[in-house]
């Protein structure tokens, strides 16, 4: 049964309240003055702490997508398979390349063999670093027009689509339906197809790197900016040059974005942010990013960066609920901070929380918004 499956969950949830019942109905029973006793008492305490927890667990994993295999919570995921061949399948030779780990249905449901030229492809990958050596596992989704006929030396723009922080790539696909999103748009002419890589803010879990070079530790900004496009180009028809590359993430994915692009602008000239904020986060889950240096986390606070370093020439899009926290707010103070050459363009919804139902309303003009800032494909 996986990791993920409904049917787990309801088991597991099940047994947590026949464990309970059953705490209650015997308790009585042991309420004698023996070692025996209390030890069973014990027992019992331990036995319903652990299948409540073990439901709440499953239960948030079910939702957010923590893990998304019993082998990715045990960090058995081990193999690939180096992308060669050109052609329909889009590898291109080089030193550096994609590692394909399988296909998923672009609903993130295994592959049925559906015709790529009609759906597109997802491929499940693991993206090394080439100058950093970091990697980390994620998804490629390639547009129908990728396969159609006449089109295997056509070129393609991408965008990088980073989750919050610790969410699972299988969030992109299962619960923000990016892929299927990227098909309902190319359906209604809405989008230019598009070269869409799913992954993880920072690929140096369990670490929250947040998108920072880390003094003496993980350069997760350098794997975004120079090992992953490298990656993307040496293994699939990926456009270069300005406006190839596009930045969309939500929450922890939203700070990175416009990070990304603020201090990459050659490499990613449009992000959108779905509910990101504008500092960078420090807490355990980071632990010092900066090496104690207040210029480097000054740097990493988006507005200082607006107000006190040249302003980037950079598109960029804040999609936020009215309703999320403090997040429309922030959002609202550094667009009427932007100065040219930077443009910022606001998307809201007037109800909504920091969740997947929220960011699923946003995706569709977002995704629109933002390959109207890319180039065409050539």
């Amino acid at each position: 049964m996986g990791l993920t499956s409904h049917k787990l969950v309801a088991l597991v949830a099940l047994l947590a309240v026949f464990t309970v019942l059953g705490t209650l109905w015997v308790w009585p029973r042991l309420a004698v003055r023996s070692w025996p006793a209390m030890f069973l008492r014990l027992g019992t305490v331990v036995a319903t702490q652990l299948t409540l927890l073990a439901a709440l667990g499953l239960a948030i994993n079910d939702y957010f997508v923590f893990y998304s295999s019993w082998s990715d919570l045990l960090g058995h995921e081990h193999g690939a398979a180096v992308i060669q061949s050109a052609g329909t399948g889009g590898a291109a030779a080089g030193p550096a390349g994609v590692q394909v780990l399988g296909q998923a249905d672009v609903t993130g449901a295994p592959s049925v063999g559906r015709d790529p030229a009609q759906i597109g492809r997802l491929d499940r990958v693991r993206l090394p670093g080439g100058t950093t050596g970091l990697s980390t596992d994620g998804y490629v989704y390639l547009p129908p027009q990728y396969f159609q006929p006449g089109g295997e030396a056509r070129h393609f723009p991408a965008v990088l689509v980073l989750t919050g922080f610790p969410g699972d790539a299988a969030n992109l696909v299962g619960k923000l339906r990016y892929p299927a999103h990227e098909l309902d748009l190319l359906k209604q002419g809405a989008m230019k197809p598009t070269v869409l890589v799913l992954m993880r803010p920072s690929p140096s879990m369990p670490r929250d790197s947040e998108c920072e070079d880390v003094p003496n530790g993980p350069q997760a900004q350098s794997y975004f900016a120079t090992d992953v496009p490298a990656d993307l180009r040496a293994s699939y028809r990926v456009l270069t040059g300005p406006g190839s590359l596009g930045v969309i993430g939500d929450s922890t994915g939203g700070y990175c974005a416009v990070k990304l692009g603020m201090v990459h602008p050659q490499t990613f000239g449009a992000v959108v942010s779905l509910s990101g904020y504008f500092k960078a986060a420090d807490d355990v889950t980071t632990g010092d990013l900066f090496a104690g240096s207040p210029q480097r986390r000054d740097e990493a606070d988006l507005n200082w960066r607006l107000a006190h370093l040249p302003v980037p020439a950079l598109s960029v899009l804040l999609a936020d609920s009215k309703q999320d926290g403090s997040t429309y707010a922030d959002s609202t103070a550094f667009a009427a901070a932007a100065r040219p050459p930077l443009t910022v363009t606001q998307e809201t919804v007037d109800a909504g929380g920091h969740n997947f139902t929220t960011w699923n309303r946003l995706l569709p003009p977002s995704l629109s918004w933002l390959s109207a800032h890319l180039a065409d494909p050539a």
